[in-house]
């Protein structure tokens, strides 16, 4: 009969719990809070990319590219062509 009781309170006890935290999640006061909380981040953003500097871009030519040497002597290799001679 303990035990059983005992279980009764834990589930109470849990449910109790659930119960208030969605009733605050859903309220009105949580979410006026966290719009203004996601309007003053934008805000912030647009307020700190304003003060960015830009920086020019630099990278412009900076790989070469090279042409394959053609030699006849040279065997080219393929990865598949290397496993199906093995076999």
């Amino acid at each position: 009969m303990l035990k059983e009781l005992k279980y009764l309170l834990f589930i109470l006890t849990i449910a109790l719990f659930i119960f208030l935290i969605l009733q605050y999640y859903f309220s009105d006061d949580n979410k006026k809070k966290s719009f203004r909380a996601f309007e003053q981040n934008d805000k912030k953003i647009i307020v700190y990319s304003k003060k960015l500097m830009l920086l020019e871009n630099d990278t412009n030519d900076i790989i070469e590219y090279v042409e394959k040497t053609i030699d006849k002597n040279k065997k080219n290799y393929n990865f598949w062509e290397l496993i199906n001679d093995n076999q």
